[in-house]
């Protein structure tokens, strides 16, 4: 287990306002302990959830040219075909994974490709959950190409709570399977869209992992 890099600046500030809220209790209550450790026990607990949302755990990515693994922790909240308007203009199979402010935020390659696309959208902060959130709020659109030739579309969309969107890929690099995609900071949201051939291996509200889940194969 180890921090991510998108945590380190956050977490100095977090800590620098802690120690500034702290200060004047000690310097104004120097004999209350009752009063300093009820502070300190809120500033620890306010530093640890902040910490909890950077981690970033070691995975055991199923590296298998057949698999379509989940480009994120949190749980399935679609799986649907649908119409994709953005890039491929038909319909595929829509998988929507919630990450809740406890999941880990980072992102992962479902496949190993080439990526052909990589657009950047400004926009709202509806929560994850909105309809509309997927076409309006803040958001990035990656797509990669399997050696198969076969596409599949990947889209960050924050929520409410998040403000920013990074991610770690361009147009034209060769990206592999389980590799670092992005991360959303303070959760939301990640659709991918399959074709319609693929055959879906995971099923409403279940939790994902991401580079360990198997959520699809290709036909």
């Amino acid at each position: 287990m180890t921090i991510h890099r998108e945590g380190y600046a956050t977490l100095l500030i977090v800590l620098i306002v802690l120690t500034i809220l702290y200060g004047p209790i000690e310097y104004f209550y120097p004999e209350n302990l009752l009063l300093q450790r009820i502070a300190m026990g809120f500033c620890l607990i306010v530093f640890l959830f902040f910490l909890q949302f950077f981690r970033n755990p070691n995975r055991n990515v199923f590296i298998n040219e057949n698999y379509i693994l989940a480009p994120a922790d949190g749980k399935v909240v679609v799986i649907e075909e649908t119409q994709e308007t953005e890039y491929f203009a038909d319909k595929r199979i829509q998988i929507s994974i919630f990450m809740s402010p406890f999941d880990v935020h980072l992102n992962r390659n479902p496949i190993k490709g080439v990526v052909k696309m990589v657009k950047y959208h400004p926009g709202k902060y509806l929560v994850a959950w909105h309809p509309k959130s997927s076409i309006e709020n803040e958001r990035t659109t990656i797509v990669i190409q399997h050696e198969n030739g076969k596409e599949i579309l990947i889209r960050q969309i924050a929520g409410a709570i998040a403000r920013r969107i990074c991610w770690y890929v361009q147009e034209n690099q060769i990206v592999q399977q389980g590799s670092e995609l992005g991360f959303i900071k303070f959760g939301s949201r990640v659709d991918i869209f399959l074709p319609l051939d693929a055959k879906i291996n995971v099923e409403l509200n279940q939790k994902t992992i991401a580079g360990e889940t198997i959520i699809a194969m290709w036909n």
